[in-house]
């Protein structure tokens, strides 16, 4: 093998035909074409490595993906292709390892087996399960980060709001249809990225963007789906509101306050909230909750009846803290 690669190197010949044992560090910098035969077959680091063995100079590199026809791939295959087609740029290697995470798994990353379609979500959802996970572990037992460990960390969802919420994200529960249709979007995969996405936008020009890319692809939006991008407002709407849960169900709201700051009990934001739902006694309750002894828990959430739609929840919220004294 040293021998050939000598000669290669050596001009002595052309073409050089080889198993994968040339991505293990090979370096030779007049190559400057490589064609993979049956790249459907190699997986997505692989396919990196290879390619990795071109380009290695100031010449300019083409390395080709010989496979059969697109519709007789498997799935996995052709997300591969797309995968390494769509990162070739200088310092794709962790989008590449994130996107092969995705299409393989992440083996026992959340317990002894893993079930339902977690898989199909990602490592994204993995991690920030994690996150929120310690998050609670380290409210629970008073431990607070580092200014190193501040840096590094982000919330749950990074809020467009000069002030700080109340809460990092807000659950919501609703039996409205709050989904991108099959018939809009056919492909589950690019369903479930979307959907990825859509959790992750910071602000509403990020949404609008959102909104328009998703027009020009597929065309006009369906009504379920105008719905579900509203709950992103919901969601920034009652972080800010201290709210960290929400039902809506059967034309009834039901807001979930923090529990876990008892100063947000005596804060304006909480006062605004519970001056709308004094004044309006005929449609609005508050609740505190009580354990079996009868004694309260800390815990407390208001029910507002006639709330149909997303668009109406965030109507009403955002007339709670557009209010003060004088409105109310």
């Amino acid at each position: 093998m040293e021998e050939r690669l000598e000669a290669f190197i050596n001009y002595d010949y052309d073409i050089l035909v080889s198993t994968t044992i040339i991505e293990s560090g090979v370096d030779i910098p007049n190559v400057n074409t490589m064609l993979i035969y049956s790249a459907q077959h190699y997986g997505l680091s692989d396919l990196h490595q290879l390619r990795g063995r071109v380009g290695r100079s100031n010449r300019k590199a083409y390395c080709y993906l010989i496979t059969p026809e697109r519709e007789l791939l498997t799935a996995d295959a052709r997300r591969r292709l797309d995968a390494i087609v769509t990162f070739a740029d200088l310092g794709s290697g962790f989008n590449l390892a994130m996107q092969d995470l995705d299409i393989r798994g992440a083996g026992n990353l959340l317990g002894a087996e893993q079930s339902g379609f977690i898989a199909d979500l990602g490592y994204d959802t993995y991690q920030r399960i994690l996150n929120e996970a310690v998050e609670e572990l380290k409210e629970e037992m008073n431990i607070t980060d580092t200014d190193d460990d501040k840096e590094q960390s982000s919330p749950s969802i990074a809020l467009p709001y000069s002030h700080r919420p109340w809460c990092s994200d807000c659950l919501l529960e609703s039996d409205l249809s709050l989904s991108f249709p099959s018939t809009y979007i056919e492909n589950i995969a690019e369903r479930l990225a979307l959907y990825r996405e859509l959790d992750s936008l910071r602000n509403e020009s990020e949404l609008e963007a959102f909104q328009i890319r998703l027009r020009d692809r597929f065309g006009a939006i369906p009504d379920e789906a105008q719905e579900l991008m509203q709950v992103v407002r919901l969601r920034w709407l009652c972080c800010r509101l201290g709210i960290e849960k929400v039902f809506l169900k059967q034309e009834r709201l039901v807001l979930y306050f923090v529990s876990n700051q008892p100063s947000y009990f005596q804060s304006d934001t909480f006062g605004k909230v519970l001056k709308y739902i004094y004044s309006r006694g005929d449609r609005c309750r508050m609740v505190e909750d009580k354990d079996k002894n009868g004694r309260a828990t800390g815990k407390r959430y208001a029910t507002i009846q006639q709330v149909r739609t997303v668009g109406g929840a965030i109507h009403l919220l955002e007339k709670i803290e557009q209010s003060d004294d004088k409105t109310l």
